[in-house]
Order: structure tokens, then sequence, then C-alpha cells
């Protein structure tokens, strides 16, 4: 699948906005923290996605209610779902100059009710975008970070109507943003995603 940017400039997928808040002093210590003895911006990028995945459990997995949508929110309260848990490593990479993207599939439901919008990054490195999925393993699922050949948590299924949407944004989907923004908690905010861009 040939990944589209949304916009030609690049510039945009380093921009910090009211989500992805890599100004926010917790960001940047973080940033700085996990920067610290690795050898070049593709070990950060393995790293920060790896901090991402694995300490900042998905809000599901650990029947956390809250919803967290800002990254600073997301590292501070270390819960959110794959849109929120991606909002924080976009922030992370774009906080060391690492063009980052949102992009997104549209999977059947856990309970297979219908679909639903999941939610990714896709980094930047030598001249070519690769799709990253943070969401967090658990049993069924091994996610890694890679730019040799994809190793997302959920591969999609043509014959159930999955999709791999190939457009690169900026910035969160708005239909996204909006169900998060206005979920009071998790459960509510799992009747109201979206379940497609």
């Amino acid at each position: 699948m040939e990944l589209i940017q949304n916009t030609p400039d690049l510039s945009a997928y380093l921009a910090a906005d009211e989500v992805v808040d890599h100004h926010h002093p917790l960001v940047r210590e973080t940033a700085a923290r996990l920067a610290e003895g690795v050898a070049d911006s593709y070990d950060y990028a393995r790293a920060a996605y790896e901090f991402v995945r694995d300490t900042v459990p998905h809000s599901q997995d650990a029947g956390d209610p809250r919803v967290t949508w800002r990254a600073s929110d997301v590292l501070e309260l270390r819960t959110g779902i794959c849109h929120a848990k991606a909002h924080a490593l976009a922030a992370l990479l774009r906080a060391e100059d690492i063009p980052t993207a949102f992009c997104y599939q549209s999977l059947l439901h856990d309970d297979g009710s219908g679909h639903v919008v999941h939610g990714l990054v896709a980094v930047r490195f030598n001249g070519a975008w690769h799709r990253q999925d943070c969401r967090g393993n658990k049993p069924g699922v091994d996610a890694r970070f890679s730019l040799d050949g994809e190793r997302l948590a959920f591969p999609v299924d043509p014959q159930s109507n999955e999709v791999d949407y190939p457009v690169l944004y900026a910035e969160p989907h708005p239909v996204v943003l909006s169900a998060l923004k206005a979920a009071p908690d998790r459960p509510h905010l799992w009747k109201t995603l979206p379940t497609a861009l």
C-alpha cells in the first residue's frame, strides 16, 4: 500500500498543537530521558515506541475508565486507547525532529458488532514512511517497531471488510478527536468511536 501525505509540507509532521503538545515540560523531559545514550534517531524512535507501547497500558486492556487524548496527559496518567497512545508517541518523536504522521485502519470491533477506527502512526526515515502500532501487546498481539516490513498489532482482513487507510495526517483526524474529547469515560467512548473515516 502506498502511503499518501495529506499535506506535502513535511514540516507539518513536526508541528506541536493542542494534542501533540511536544512543547510541554513532561513531554520534553520524557524525550530527553529516552534520548540519553541512544546512538541515533532510529534508536531513539525505537526507544520512544517501546516506551509508549510497554509503559502506557491500553485502557481497554487494563480496565481503566479514564479517557485521554492530549499527549502530555497520556504520559502523565499512563493510560489511553490506541489513538491516545499514538498522540503520545507522535509528540515524543516530533520532540526529537522525527516527522510523524497519524494513520488509521478500520477493523472489526472486539465483540464483532461492526467496525471501529484504529489509530497508528507513521514515521519517516530514509525518504519513506513506515507505519507503527504502539497500542500495546497482549496475547495474540505482537507489534514491534520496524522499518523493514510492518509488524502491526492487527493486519487487516479484507474478507471482513477491514481497511488500511493510506492517508497520512499531520493532525489527528477530526472525527476521532471529537469522539475522544466528548467521551466522559471509556465505556461511553467504546460506543461512540467512529466506524470509518
